[in-house]
């Protein structure tokens, strides 16, 4: 009688002589597996990065606002805040040296009341502490300098831009490649083994009809799988680990809206981000505008709890009157006739929902 063999078992029929051997295996080609593969390459020994989608970054890494953030929401104390401060600075010194296309735009976080103006000015001692530039704007000059957005109190945040991560992701794999490293797309992780001498024995799913599954022992792996890095992280475990619920991830997903620019539409100006006022847990930063490389608006993310990290449909969510409510409180003019769905893009959160 037959039966399916699972990956584990075919993971373990390989023998030593049959595994290909590299020095690093970077599990996901998503901007941080290539930015991590790129820096590995240039130490000695090989390095592979697998990428189970047809080419890199076509996850989260191409479904987000494309925002350079300054550091300004997070505990002093938090690894969050030091990384964002240190990766801002090295992400703009790369893009100069790499002609990716960038754009110090700067961003506004702006009050709609006496309450949130105080959270700004918290937000500003707070941003001194870690020594992080931004500076209160008056009313006045802020109408100056944004006719079309409102706002009672509005801090300012100038080291804040914009990028292409496309144009960024490609120079980050021409990099890794030209270090002598390879990148494998349409290559699935399928199991993961400890190895008797230290290292990890993985099996991959090649996509290849002749040759489906591919047995890598690598001496150091990186889990740079984003969406689907617990599932790659339980691999390593028992089914009644602690892992499996300790770092399961939870999927939010967020819908960009367009604005649509036609002859019934207001015209807008705008010349850097505006934010409103995140939530209290932060785990939202807020219906924001941001602006792409050539200047065209754009809304979002709103935030949708959703069980799947392949859920990219554009509709559901809340009700476009709603998310056009939510903008006007800083841009008054815009209505649900001015918005048209763009894109979703979901971030995988450790955190519960509403936690």
């Amino acid at each position: 009688r037959q039966y399916a063999v699972s990956a584990a078992e075919r993971l373990g029929s390989y023998a030593s002589e049959d595994m290909t051997n590299v020095d690093h295996l970077v599990i996901g080609g998503g901007v941080v597996g290539l930015a991590v593969g790129r820096q590995l390459a240039a130490r000695q020994g090989n390095t592979l990065v697998v990428e189970k989608n047809r080419g890199f970054g076509m996850e989260t890494s191409s479904r987000n606002s494309e925002v350079i953030h300054a550091g300004i929401y997070y505990p002093k104390t938090s690894l969050r805040t030091r990384l964002c401060i240190e990766g801002k600075n090295m992400l703009y010194k790369y893009c100069q040296e790499h002609n990716v296309p960038f754009k110090k735009t700067g961003k506004w976080v702006v009050a709609q009341n006496d309450e949130q103006a105080e959270y700004l000015r918290q937000l500003a001692e707070h941003c001194a502490d870690v020594d992080v530039p931004v500076h209160m704007v008056s009313q006045k000059q802020a109408k100056h300098d944004e006719p079309c957005v409102q706002a009672h109190a509005v801090l300012a945040s100038p080291t804040t831009g914009i990028i292409d991560s496309h144009a960024l992701m490609s120079a980050l794999h021409q990099d890794l490649t030209e270090r002598g490293a390879d990148l494998a797309v349409g290559t699935e992780v399928q199991a993961i083994h400890r190895d008797d001498t230290g290292g990890y024995r993985v099996l991959v799913a090649t996509g290849d009809s002749d040759v489906p599954y591919m047995a890598v022992r690598a001496a150091f792996v990186v889990n740079a799988a984003g969406l689907w890095a617990d599932r790659i992280a339980c691999m390593l475990v028992p089914d009644d680990h602690e892992w499996h619920s300790k770092y399961k991830l939870h999927f939010a997903k967020g819908r960009y809206y367009l604005h649509t620019n036609s002859s019934n539409s207001p015209s807008i100006s705008v010349q850097r981000l505006v934010y409103p006022v995140p939530d209290k847990q932060i785990t939202s930063l807020g219906t924001h505008l941001t602006l792409d490389m050539g200047g065209a608006i754009r809304f979002g993310p709103d935030l949708e709890w959703v069980s799947s990290n392949t859920d990219y449909a554009t509709d559901g969510g809340e009700p476009i009157k709603k998310v056009a409510a939510a903008i006007a409180e800083y841009l008054p003019m815009i209505q649900a006739k001015d918005l048209a769905p763009g894109y979703t893009g979901i971030r995988p959160k450790l955190q519960l929902p509403g936690g």
